[in-house]
């Protein structure tokens, strides 16, 4: 009977042994990065388990954390400045991800070798899945916004500059050739048009093209308010204006205001159009707000009288405000097992 129950106790002793063999997770050389380096790894336990991990810095430095954390955030281990943790051994109370976490904050790298192993509880759990996978968990929120939004707009074709300027021309007496025009732009304006006229052919070019306009518009061509042969051209570039002959003038749009001054002084100025013309009419995609400057140069030999007009297609809106619900989604990565 004795030597029954001694053969009892040593099949049983033999079984807890073979129970309590290590099973090796993971064996890893990693390089931590100098100055808030860190190196994160993931692995999964059973319940029952027990934890064995062993650490070192290869070179013999020091790393000023490592840390062993129950997901999420339950921190079972941690040790600062330290080269190496020999056998340190934990207990899983319950199955769950554990996070081997390496922080270095000196100036230089360090290389560290780890060994983590379990030992299963039995042999249920021998053959466990330590492998973590990652999944993507979407979180949708909802808030309320008070919104601007447009009841109506108003488009409106305006006239907003008309003006006649008498151009010198170069003379034994004064070499003044130059007239420069500060054409001031309304406000909301999205788009302008001018015309320019030298001479008496360029005045009556404009006449002459703002009727041709009015039997067209007869005919129901634009229901804008205040739309005219200059709002053609300026909406669309219908252009009622016929090019003419007689005496030129030389024009430049030019860039602002320190520019125009320069042009007044006959030094070299910058500027965005010109042309040479007896006429001309068209769009203008800028400036849109502020001044345009308009300079002219007189080649003929005596004074040119020149034409300018402009209109301004605006565009004026009414606001009001209404509160919208709008959505917010954001996504975060969530570790699982599969066992």
């Amino acid at each position: 009977m004795r030597k029954i129950f001694i053969i009892v106790i040593a099949l049983c002793h033999a079984g807890l042994l073979k129970a309590q063999q290590p099973v090796d997770v993971a064996e890893n050389t990693v390089k931590v990065g100098a100055l808030g380096g860190e190196q994160v790894f993931y692995y999964g336990f059973a319940e029952g388990d027990e934890i064995l991990f062993n650490f070192v810095e290869v070179n013999g430095k020091e790393l000023k954390e490592v840390e062993i954390i129950e997901y999420p955030s339950n921190s079972r281990f941690t040790d600062y400045k330290t080269r190496r943790v020999d056998n340190k051994r934990l207990k899983v109370s319950q199955g769950g991800i554990y996070k081997f976490r390496f922080y270095n904050s000196s100036i230089g790298g360090r290389v560290c070798k780890f060994n983590i192993q379990r030992i299963p509880a039995g042999e249920t759990t021998k053959n466990f899945n330590t492998t973590v996978y990652w999944k993507t968990i979407s979180d949708t929120s909802y808030y309320t916004v008070d919104e601007r939004y447009v009841v109506k707009s108003d488009t409106t074709a305006l006239p907003f500059f008309s003006q006649s300027v008498k151009v010198p021309a170069k003379t034994t007496v004064s070499t003044n050739n130059r007239a420069i025009l500060e054409i001031p732009l309304p406000e909301n304006t999205i788009a302008w048009a001018y015309y320019i006229g030298a001479g008496d052919e360029g005045k009556e070019a404009h006449y002459t093209g703002r009727e041709k306009f009015l039997t067209a518009a007869a005919c129901g061509e634009n229901k804008m308010p205040g739309y005219s042969a200059m709002a053609a051209v300026a909406v669309n570039g219908n252009n009622y204006f016929q090019t003419v002959a007689g005496p030129r003038i030389r024009y430049s749009f030019i860039n602002d205001y320190n520019n125009a001054l320069l042009f007044q002084q006959e030094k070299p100025f910058l500027q965005f159009k010109s042309g040479n013309v007896v006429n001309e009419a068209s769009a203008m995609k800028r400036p849109l707000k502020g001044k345009a400057y308009l300079g002219f140069i007189n080649d003929n030999g005596t004074e040119t009288e020149v034409l300018v007009k402009a209109t301004a297609i605006t565009v004026v809106s009414q606001y009001d405000t209404r509160t919208v619900q709008k959505m917010n989604v954001s996504t975060r990565q969530e570790p699982y097992l599969k066992n």
